[in-house]
């Protein structure tokens, strides 16, 4: 059977995010809005998963720093065409030469007892400046419950 007719050949060909705050469903960046833009299919969402780590509040959107010995964050995870990733990208403000915010990253994550390598938008501990540490594992829990700014 050719690679392109066999399962473990397109899966393995999958793109998969893990999205924490402004990227998820409903939030100001919402990847189906984001994808709709550019005429690419709708991402599929495939679960929630969690990452280790510290969710910092930069009042419109949160930073996720990784850290083994942190809380575990969660966020939802979706199967993407690839050419989200450039736009998704610009929505993080993301240069690859460096001095971003936001760096891309990938990690693996077990999503429903499936192992998947997803790339996700951790931020740089050079640009935490004046955010504010939260104790919040969930962002969307965390904006809603926060008094308004």
């Amino acid at each position: 059977m050719p690679p392109h007719h066999d399962k473990r050949y397109s899966a393995a060909m999958d793109t998969y995010v893990f999205v924490y705050g402004t990227l998820r469903r409903g939030e100001i960046n919402d990847l189906a809005v984001a994808a709709a833009r550019a005429g690419l299919p709708a991402p599929e969402y495939v679960g929630t998963a969690a990452v280790a780590g510290r969710l910092y509040d930069f009042g419109d959107w949160p930073g996720l720093l990784p850290d083994p010995d942190g809380q575990l964050v969660t966020g939802d995870v979706y199967r993407i065409d690839p050419g989200l990733l450039p736009m998704m990208d610009a929505i993080e403000e993301y240069d690859p030469a460096g001095g971003s915010c936001f760096v891309r990253r990938q990690l693996r994550l077990d999503v429903g007892g499936r192992e998947l390598d997803c790339h996700y938008y951790p931020i740089d501990p050079a640009h935490i400046g004046d955010a504010i540490r939260t104790e919040a594992t969930d962002w969307l829990a965390h904006r809603r419950a926060r008094p308004p700014r």
